[in-house]
């Protein structure tokens, strides 16, 4: 759901009742990413269970704990993660190129403050994130589906901004970008609806300095193409 994952049909979920953005699907695998999957996945993979999870036993320490939602290849998660090693990361995707991706990148750069769950980021967040348990949230560049009769199926929606707030502990941020300008305005909107959240700027907000630049958005750039940063903070 960011800007190097590709667009995904939407499906249908009869037992959560809701149209999901995404279908999971394997997509083809380098044998890089293959490899990484076998040999770090027991270890960073976390798998998913409708049950709260112990951040503390699921990194070895106690640390303030961002969760990003679709990473996509996992460039700009790993970019973070090496930057705050402070802090713990638990990136969501369904993409199982994207978590290979990252997968080898943990490996590489020798990261151990991320761990990966590959399954619906809403059914994680209601079955295994704990309310006010988060220090931020990280949307990038989710899907626009930007047809106008597509609209409906975009991630950022009213009940899903609540969800991500409720999760987020006091203080806490939600972090969102996107590079469509009227997916931009619904998500000014939406955010600026719910009353658990607090926009940190007079509309949209400057890049903050840890969110790099994918090579996407640098190409969006170098056309003309604008970016959106919205940062909120929890009241």
């Amino acid at each position: 759901m960011s800007a190097d994952t590709p667009n995904r049909p939407m499906m249908y979920d009869p037992t959560e009742h809701r149209i999901r953005s995404f279908v999971t699907r394997a997509g083809r695998l380098s044998i890089a990413q293959a490899r990484a999957l076998e040999e770090l996945g027991p270890q960073f993979l976390i798998e998913y269970a409708k049950a709260p999870l112990d951040f503390t036993a699921a990194f070895g320490r106690t640390a303030p704990v961002i969760l990003e939602i679709g990473f996509g290849m996992g460039d700009t998660t790993s970019h973070i993660a090496k930057g705050m090693p402070e802090k713990d990361f638990i990136g969501v995707e369904v993409h199982t190129p994207g978590v290979g991706s990252l997968l080898k990148q943990i490996g590489e750069q020798g990261l151990t403050n991320l761990r990966l769950i590959q399954h619906d980021a809403v059914e994680v967040l209601n079955q295994m994130i704990p309310a006010a348990s988060l220090a931020g949230v990280h949307v990038f560049f989710p899907d626009p589906w930007h047809k106008a009769r597509h609209n409906k199926r975009r991630l950022l929606q009213g009940p899903f901004v609540k969800l991500l707030a409720e999760r987020l502990a006091p203080g806490g941020y939600l972090h969102c970008a996107t590079d469509w300008e009227d997916y931009a305005v619904q998500m000014l909107d939406v955010l600026g609806a719910e009353p658990l959240l607090h926009n940190t700027a007079e509309g949209y907000a400057p890049q903050p300095a840890y969110r790099p630049l994918t090579k996407f958005e640098n190409r969006g750039l170098k056309l003309g193409h604008g970016v959106w940063d919205l940062v909120f903070t929890k009241k």
